[in-house]
């Protein structure tokens, strides 16, 4: 059960990360739990953990955390696609 509260946990932080940042994260749900999961990762190692938590997640470094994901994962989509439509074009 605690699995399942966590990757709920996880889903929701990604998709207040994703909110934050202009543009979307790929993937839908799987995507944001990832963002969630990673975010909560990065912003304990940049943050620490302060504030509310809940199922041992630090819930402001988290959202923190996973809106720098989003945003990382953004650039990258956009240089993958931008050097695939260069290609096309020569």
């Amino acid at each position: 059960m605690n699995f399942l509260i966590s990757i709920l946990v996880a889903l929701v932080i990604g998709w207040v990360g994703d909110m934050l940042v202009k543009g979307s994260m790929p993937g839908g749900i799987i995507g944001s739990i990832i963002a969630g999961f990673a975010g909560a990762w990065l912003g304990h190692g940049l943050f620490g953990t302060w504030g509310p938590k809940i199922q041992e997640f630090a819930i402001i470094p988290a959202i923190i955390g996973a809106a720098i994901v989003v945003f990382i994962v953004q650039l990258v989509m956009k240089k993958m696609g931008g050097s695939k439509n260069r290609a096309a074009h020569r």
